[in-house]
């Protein structure tokens, strides 16, 4: 079967770099499926979870906290914002981390710019998911 490139790169290093048949990305309108031959784009990524297909089977589960996806006939790659490997997500860090993130979105005056409640919005929404995906883990 035809492959492309994968890449996902994470702020401390590069986590993944192979051929692959499939990918599937979180995108902000919604699940993605990127297959070799998909018309280029850029989109932004919400919390969610990357799954990598190769040989007919899904090989790689990753859930990403945000980012941007690069994509193009014969490459993929995600900048992610933080990336972790499904099964080493747990589901009592994300939901502390849940909590602090809610905590801060609360913590933020009317006054202050909206684009500072956007962004901590998305966090919220990024460690609700989190805390889906290792429920699911």
């Amino acid at each position: 079967m035809a492959t492309f490139q994968f890449e996902l790169v994470s702020p401390e290093r590069l986590l993944l770099s192979r051929p692959v048949e499939m990918a599937t990305i979180p995108a902000i309108e919604g699940e993605m499926g990127v297959l070799p031959g998909h018309a280029p784009m850029i989109v932004a990524l919400r919390g969610g979870v990357i799954r990598v297909q190769e040989n007919g089977a899904e090989t790689e589960a990753l859930f990403v906290a945000g980012g941007f996806a690069e994509i193009s006939a014969a490459r993929v790659t995600v900048l992610a914002d933080e990336a972790t490997p499904l099964a080493s997500l747990s589901r009592a860090e994300s939901e502390k981390r849940l909590a602090e993130a809610e905590a801060a979105l609360n913590a933020i005056p009317l006054t202050e710019p909206e684009a500072k409640r956007d962004a901590a919005m998305a966090r919220v929404l990024a460690m609700q998911a989190a805390v889906a995906a290792a429920g699911a883990a």
